[in-house]
């Protein structure tokens, strides 16, 4: 039983990376509408924000946003993937 048991743990864990690859590789999220989702949740127009650095684990998009005020914010986006259908959440942001 130990051993069945075992095998559906490593099955089960198996899938989860390979669902956490898929969605990484086909997030359909550009530049423009990260900055366009975040601006609004910022309140600010994505004209005013520069995108420095970005990066996507699963299903969420990591990024660092510097706005036209000298102000620094860290953002999630979660979405945008096959998985969401390319929708997304509104995304969270902090200040920096």
């Amino acid at each position: 039983m130990n051993t069945q048991h075992f095998l559906i743990s490593a099955l089960f864990i198996a899938s989860l990376t390979g669902c956490a690859a898929v969605a990484t590789k086909t997030n359909t999220l550009s530049d423009e509408r990260i900055l366009s989702e975040t601006g609004g949740v910022l309140g600010l127009s994505p004209s005013e924000l520069t995108l420095v650095e970005r990066r996507t684990e699963g299903v969420n998009t990591y990024v660092t946003l510097k706005a036209s005020n000298g102000k620094t914010y860290a953002c999630t986006v979660n979405g945008g993937n096959l998985f969401s259908f390319g929708m997304t959440n509104p995304p969270v942001c902090n200040p920096r």
